[in-house]
């Protein structure tokens, strides 16, 4: 189908620069724009509508009363940021005051919430807190047979390129929110894959940044030693802008040597037109004078995987329950609590699959456990040593395919996503180093991404790669999507 008429197109799809500028020269206001996109969601995400996006999981209570605050500011000559005005919506794992920030779980309903320091960061630089966007359910670290972007409390997000694909996980309904128009900008959150993969599916830029460089307090979490919250955005110049604002960091002065890829070639998307197309992004940067290696990297075996998966639930057992416990509000406190609730309402919670890494997650030791510590010290040792650090000799980042097309989402069988990922995320998340995705283009009428991984804490570097490889594609970011009404085949 056609994009639905909704008059908020303009405003929906504008970049940060266009917005910025609109609202600077007075033919927006911020208080304009937040009833524009609040409408659009409305009529988008409505029960009533064939499109049901889902992406959003609820609208700031004070939204309006925001932007109306910093038009006031701006009248008066006072601006907070680059930014000042600019709508964004965050993922509805973090906590912002006058969102539910319940994770997809209705375990947490009636929790009060609390402004994490991110959003704090963003409210500081004059950013609009629009919404928060719904996710695969506790971030999608809960059953090995889930369906991807869906919730208990928020059902399940459609992509809006083909309404009965997936939108990716964990961060679902960001990567939806943005290539359904509704602000320019998002809050994801990743462990492994949940920035790239609904980036890559949706036909928007996503970046993990290094472990610690951005707050997680107040973030529902899966394990400290992978989490990362990052910046979302239809270019790859918005997700800069915004991960400046995250971090109080500047961009360096550009540089004017060409970027050094190492390209993967044993990181394959197991999707033969999805791996063509990267290969035509690979012709293009070195034909625009980029450097492109190809080199084999290492790719994880079982054991890799399966460590990774020790390291998770311990740290799942310990993390998870000590921010329960530190919530306020009455309600669950331990994941413990989590598994008898979802039991006591199965109905709801565990309709679709069950809670398989939960309950195995409490059965782990925790990081206590002689088990815990020999996988993570062998996680570390094949990620950094084996992995990331001959990957990246020499050269400024990794370059590989991200996911393949998006699958046909399933609530009766679950997830089919690893038909049609690569492995670049596994090493980078291991080792708590930077990944991106930046679309590639179209395969089918579906986007599809390329990742790239950096060193820890070389962002703005890993910033300059994708900015080389969204010029060689040729992408559109502001494209809108399909639509595509579901269908057979």
């Amino acid at each position: 189908m056609n994009e639905p008429h909704v008059a908020s197109a303009p405003v929906g799809y504008a970049s940060v620069d266009e917005m910025a500028n609109a609202l600077a020269q007075g033919r927006w206001t911020s208080r304009d724009v937040v009833e524009q996109l609040s409408e659009r969601v409305r009529v988008l995400d409505g029960a009533s509508t064939p499109t049901q996006v889902r992406a959003m999981a609820a609208i700031a209570e004070d939204a309006l009363e925001q932007a109306t605050l910093l038009d006031q500011e701006r009248a008066a000559g006072t601006l907070r940021s680059a930014l000042h005005g600019v709508p964004i919506v965050i993922k509805d794992n973090i906590e912002a005051l006058g969102l539910p920030g319940l994770a997809g779980a209705t375990s947490l309903q009636g929790r009060p919430t609390r402004d994490a320091p991110l959003v704090t960061k963003l409210r500081e630089a004059g950013l609009v807190v629009l919404g928060s966007t719904n996710l695969s359910q506790w971030a999608n670290f809960r059953s090995p047979r889930s369906t991807s972007g869906w919730s208990a409390t928020g059902g399940l997000v459609a992509n809006p390129w083909a309404l009965d694909r997936s939108a990716g996980g964990s961060s679902s309904g960001s990567g939806a929110a943005l290539a359904a128009g509704y602000g320019p900008l998002a809050i994801g959150t990743e462990t492994d894959g949940s920035i790239v993969c609904p980036a890559s599916l949706n036909g928007v830029v996503g970046l993990k940044p290094t472990v610690g460089v951005t707050s997680r307090e107040y973030v529902v979490p899966i394990c400290a030693s992978q989490d990362s919250p990052g910046p979302m955005g239809r270019s790859v110049h918005d997700v800069a802008a915004l991960y400046a604002i995250l971090t109080g960091s500047d961009a360096p002065a550009v540089e004017e040597r060409p970027v050094r890829f190492a390209f993967a070639t044993t990181w394959g998307a197991n999707h033969p037109a999805t791996d063509a197309l990267t290969g035509e992004v690979i012709a293009a940067l070195r034909h625009a004078g980029h450097e492109v290696i190809e080199r084999a990297v290492a790719v994880p075996t079982p054991e890799v995987h399966n460590d990774e998966l020790n390291v998770m639930l311990a740290e799942l057992l310990e993390d998870l329950s000590a921010y329960l416990a530190n919530r306020p509000g009455d309600g669950v406190k331990s994941l413990a609590d989590v598994v008898a609730f979802e039991e006591a309402h199965a109905t709801t919670e565990l309709a679709h699959f069950g809670h398989e890494l939960f309950l195995m997650a409490l059965e782990s030791g925790g990081r206590g456990a002689e088990r815990y510590q020999s996988a993570r010290a062998r996680n570390l040792q094949w990620a950094m040593t084996e992995c990331l650090e001959p990957g990246l000799d020499g050269v400024d980042a990794i370059i590989a395919p991200a996911y393949g097309p998006a699958w046909k989402s399933d609530l009766v069988i679950g997830g089919h996503y690893g038909v049609v990922a690569s492995c670049a995320t596994t090493a980078s998340a291991i080792a708590g180093w930077p990944i991106m995705s930046v679309p590639a283009g179209l395969v089918g009428d579906l986007p599809v991404g390329v990742a790239l991984v950096g060193r820890a804490n070389d962002e703005w570097g890993l910033l300059r790669a994708a900015r080389a490889v969204e010029e060689a594609a040729a992408w559109d970011p502001y494209a809108r999507p399909t639509w595509r009404n579901p269908a057979r085949g």
